[in-house]
């Protein structure tokens, strides 16, 4: 089932880990419709505007209402920034999210790396393998990976490796 809605883009201000995020809302009764009976993350399809989307996580936020967060990507997908209207066409993504296989080669080399790994949630294996895939070239792509083995062997998630990444900057 497709759900179609005009939304306004949006920007988180001050929300921990969220913070200066783009996104969107999605109310609860279309969350539901895509995926009743859910309250936790699920993926999504569909198009933004005519700029075309797949696996991408619905996130919850608390009173039921879910948010789709933009990335770099999708930003410049649509071309559209913080108070533009958008019209959203999303069905749930069913289709199965495979973890890169460079970054599983170079686990098997880490246990410990590869034991924390193994202990995350899916869906923060998926934002590794995600940012990993999203490099433009193999020198990026290499260098995403040397970082996510490191934080991983020191027990360190994915944003709080993107947060010190940043800081580095």
């Amino acid at each position: 089932m497709i759900i179609s809605y005009i939304t306004t883009i949006l920007k988180f201000k001050e929300q921990g880990e969220k913070t200066g995020w783009t996104y969107i809302e999605v109310p609860i009764d279309i969350a539901l419709k895509l995926n009743p009976n859910n309250k936790k993350s699920f993926r999504v399809k569909g198009k933004l505007d005519n700029y075309p989307i797949q696996k991408i996580a619905l996130l919850p936020m608390g009173e039921g209402n879910f948010i789709l967060p933009l990335n770099e990507a999708i930003r410049k997908g649509i071309g559209k920034k913080q108070g533009a209207m958008l019209q959203v066409k999303l069905e749930k993504d069913k289709s199965e999210v495979v973890i890169n296989s460079d970054l599983m080669d170079c686990l098997v080399d880490d246990a410990d790396a590869l034991a924390f790994f193994n202990q995350l949630a899916k869906s923060h294996q998926h934002y590794f393998s995600k940012w990993i895939e999203g490099a433009k070239t193999d020198v990026t792509k290499t260098k995403r990976i040397a970082q996510t083995v490191n934080a991983l062997s020191q027990k360190i998630g994915y944003s709080e490796m993107i947060r010190s990444l940043k800081e580095k900057k």
